[in-house]
């Protein structure tokens, strides 16, 4: 059941949010809005209201906003060169177009800014309760706990190296995976030495990922409230620091640094999505806005058929002072109609592979 909650909030939340970023800027713009689908076709229920058809579709993989002359995923060229038409997307200024078209992905963000906000509210923030390289919580089974490192304890020396603030402690270590290291620290007044070797663990260090050695231990930290415009100021700053993560992330499964099988799609989603429910709502909220920001980052990449890819159409027909024929926006939507299957492709296939090898 947790799992189908986590479905149904997060997937369903997401994409009905970004979605509603298109009808929005459409219905602001005084463009007809003709459909507004939560999943793609074939539709499972539909009504509609006024001049929209509003529907829940069968495949959960996204939704569409069907404008009147819009090339989407319907491939319906009608009404595409209609400027006669003023309900139609041909006879809106650009700046116009540019707002529908980029609705969604700025809903998507704000989305993000308000759970990590409400979070924030919440939950108040863990601070750092002192810089000094003092122990404050350890991870069972990992080198630290194995040789009798205790929380309160704290680290004297990395491979004779005299450490005395946290961030000096981690440097040292991080430039060790999978590496032997001696460590010594002070416990209870009592001085001890262990040799253990460390763990490697990806992370980014200056925007790129790097492999890093850890031992399992984590600073002591101090709770506090947060006051509301320091939370609107976490909800930015968290927002955009999962951005940067995705931008990262992306960048570096391009350059093949990280690999295509980390690339996961609705199985995976679900899956997290389930665990995130079973540690409470606002873990799941978490999670929601992180998937949040990763489809707006997604989304506004220029690649035919995603939102990207008609925001680059609509800046090229700005700058020439006329649009793109219908063929050419034809075969552009196919190729990115393509790109994205096979993308669907890729993603299935990883999610059926974790769930065989359980992975």
């Amino acid at each position: 059941m947790s799992t189908l909650i986590g479905i149904i909030v997060v997937v369903g939340g997401i994409v009905f949010v970004h979605e509603l970023g298109h009808y929005t800027f459409a219905k602001l713009s005084g463009m007809r809005v003709e459909q507004f689908s939560i999943g793609f076709p074939p539709k499972i229920y539909g009504k509609k209201i006024g001049e929209t058809e509003y529907q829940i579709s069968a495949i959960p993989l996204g939704g569409f906003v069907k404008v009147t002359g819009v090339i989407d995923e319907s491939m319906d060229t009608e009404g595409t060169e209609n400027k006669e038409d003023p309900r139609s997307f041909a006879s809106k200024p650009t700046w116009q177009k540019l707002l529908f078209v980029t609705g969604g992905v700025l809903f998507n963000l704000i989305l993000a800014v308000l759970i990590f906000t409400i979070i924030t509210l919440s939950r108040g923030f863990q601070e750092p309760a002192t810089d000094k390289a003092i122990v404050g919580n350890l991870m069972q089974n990992y080198p630290a706990d194995s040789v009798g490192i205790e929380e309160g304890d704290r680290i004297l020396s990395i491979e004779g190296k005299k450490v005395d603030k946290w961030e000096d402690m981690t440097a040292i270590i991080y430039e060790h995976p999978n590496d032997s290291v001696t460590v010594s620290w002070q416990h209870q007044g009592i001085q001890k030495s262990a040799r253990l070797k460390t763990r490697m663990q990806q992370t980014i260090v200056n925007g790129k990922y790097k492999k890093v050695g850890i031992i399992g231990i984590s600073a002591p930290t101090q709770h506090r409230s947060a006051g509301f415009f320091e939370s609107i100021g976490q909800g930015f700053a968290l927002t955009g620091y999962w951005l940067k993560i995705t931008v990262v992330s992306l960048k570096e499964m391009i350059v093949g640094h990280v690999s295509l099988k980390n690339v996961g799609g609705p199985v995976m989603i679900a899956q997290m999505a389930g665990e995130s429910a079973k540690s409470g709502i606002l873990t799941l909220l978490g999670f929601m806005a992180i998937i949040s920001v990763n489809l707006a980052l997604l989304n506004i990449l220029p690649i035919p058929a995603l939102d990207g890819g008609h925001l680059i159409i609509v800046i090229i027909e700005g700058i020439r002072g006329k649009e793109l024929s219908v063929k050419t926006k034809l075969r552009i939507q196919k190729i990115g109609m393509v790109f994205i299957f096979l993308l669907m492709g890729l993603v299935f296939y990883n999610d059926i592979v974790r769930l065989i090898t359980g992975g």
